[in-house]
């Protein structure tokens, strides 16, 4: 979710027939964004090789962890309006912003059935960096005040990290692995990844002309 402030070049123009003179919200605009996002996550592990069972009993996996997350954007946006009428308009739009949202959890347990050592999971998760392509529908209940609603594509950079910790030494060989927990590195096992996710975006806002024709 993002909270938008929009800076948008106007023209006046002629009354359409028969109507009082309107404002014209015809035309390209461009504008600026700042607000933040927030939500919630979790992280399910999937085991990859048959001799995790003997690191994590039978589930052959440590539990999920789920973690809030929440951080400021912001960005430019461009569109393009087309007035049908005194009080409606269609539009399509794009915005590109850059992100500070991150969140971050953490589960344990102990790996067993043979090795006694407890453990903690951490993971991170960011959203570097984020784009919409969307189409409007606005209705304009006054001159200077557009109500719109809008939905569409979106787009964005997410980077995923997290590690299996523990403070008890011991090792583990075969299958496609070898855990090796000793001395300094308590980290037994440590990975990240990174992709740009689709989906899918929908909302309302409202826009109000400050200046005049």
């Amino acid at each position: 979710m993002k909270c938008v402030v929009v800076a948008a070049a106007l023209a006046a123009a002629p009354a359409y027939a028969g109507e009082a003179p309107v404002r014209n919200w015809n035309g390209v605009y461009v504008g600026a964004n700042i607000g933040g996002g927030w939500g919630s996550n979790s992280v399910g592990y999937a085991p990859n090789d048959p001799q995790a069972v003997n690191l994590f009993g039978s589930g052959g996996k440590p539990p999920p962890a789920a973690f809030d997350f929440s951080g400021v954007l912001g960005g430019v946006q461009l569109g393009y309006n087309h007035q049908f009428s005194s009080a409606w308009l269609i539009g399509v739009e794009a915005d590109f912003d850059g992100s500070g949202v991150s969140g971050s959890g953490s589960t344990s347990g102990v790996f067993a059935p043979y090795y006694t050592a407890p453990f903690n999971a951490p993971v991170q998760q960011r959203l570097d960096w984020f784009g919409t392509l969307r189409a409007r529908l606005g209705y304009l209940p006054t001159n200077n005040l557009l109500v719109y609603g809008t939905g569409g594509f979106a787009y964005g950079r997410v980077v995923q990290s997290g590690s299996w910790d523990t403070n008890t030494p011991f090792a583990f060989g075969g299958g496609a692995y070898d855990v090796n927990c000793f001395g300094g590195n308590p980290s037994c096992f440590a990975g990240s990844s990174s992709r740009v996710a689709t989906g899918w975006t929908a909302g309302a806002g409202l826009e109000y002309a400050i200046l005049r024709d």
